[in-house]
C-alpha cells in the first residue's frame, strides 16, 4: 500500500490517499452507495473513497496466479481513485477499465526502476496470465456497459504503462513528471 501511495505522491500535486482497504468476505457485506460489491471482486467506491477486496477471492488469485497479480489487482483499483482525483470520466466503462490498467503498470514498472519493488522470476508470466484470467470473454462488444477489454487490450495496457510509464496512459501532462 506504502509503494502505491508513494508512487501517486510523487506524481500529483496534493495527492490525498484513498481513505482505507476494506476486506470482506460475504456479497454484499460492503456497500458503494446504494449498490453491494459483489464477491469474487476488488472494486474503487467513489462514494467514501475506498477500495475493497474480496478476501477469499484475493487468497485464491494468489494461490492460483501468484503475488505479482495481487499487486496489480491493488494497482487497478487506486487507478480507479487517481481517475477520480483528477477528474478523468470517459463516456466508455472500457477505457477507464485499460486506463487503470495502464496506470497499474505505471505504477509497478516505475516502482521497479527506483527500487521500491521487486519482481521476481516467474512475475510477469503470473501478471500476463492474471491479465488474461480477468479479460472480457471472446465477442463481448466493447461499448457494453462494464466491459473492461480483451485479454490483448488488457495486457496491451498493462505493458504500454509497465514499459513507458504515464506517457502511455492518456493521462493529462500537467499531472506527471
Amino acid at each position: 500500500m506504502r509503494v502505491v501511495e508513494r508512487y501517486w505522491s510523487a506524481r500529483i500535486v496534493g495527492f490525498r490517499p484513498v481513505s482505507r482497504i476494506v476486506p470482506y468476505r460475504i456479497d454484499g457485506e460492503v456497500m458503494c452507495g446504494t449498490q453491494p460489491i459483489p464477491t469474487q471482486n476488488a472494486a474503487y467506491c467513489p462514494v467514501g473513497d475506498f477500495i475493497a477486496y474480496d478476501v477469499n477471492w484475493s487468497e485464491d488469485v494468489y494461490q492460483k496466479l501468484g503475488d505479482a497479480f495481487v499487486f496489480y489487482l491493488l494497482g487497478h483499483e487506486y487507478g480507479h481513485a487517481i481517475q477520480q482525483r483528477l477528474g478523468i470520466n470517459y463516456q466508455f466503462t472500457i477505457y477507464q477499465e485499460l486506463q487503470a490498467d495502464c496506470f497499474a503498470g505505471a505504477y509497478i514498472g516505475d516502482s521497479i526502476k527506483v527500487g521500491d519493488f521487486t519482481l521476481e522470476d516467474g512475475d510477469l508470466d503470473e501478471l500476463k496470465s492474471g491479465l488474461f484470467s480477468v479479460a472480457d470473454p471472446e465477442g463481448e462488444p466493447w461499448f457494453k456497459e462494464g466491459a473492461h477489454g480483451s485479454a490483448a487490450e488488457r495486457t496491451g495496457a498493462f505493458f504500454d504503462g509497465y514499459e513507458q510509464s504515464l506517457d502511455a496512459c492518456d493521462m493529462p501532462s500537467t499531472y506527471h513528471g
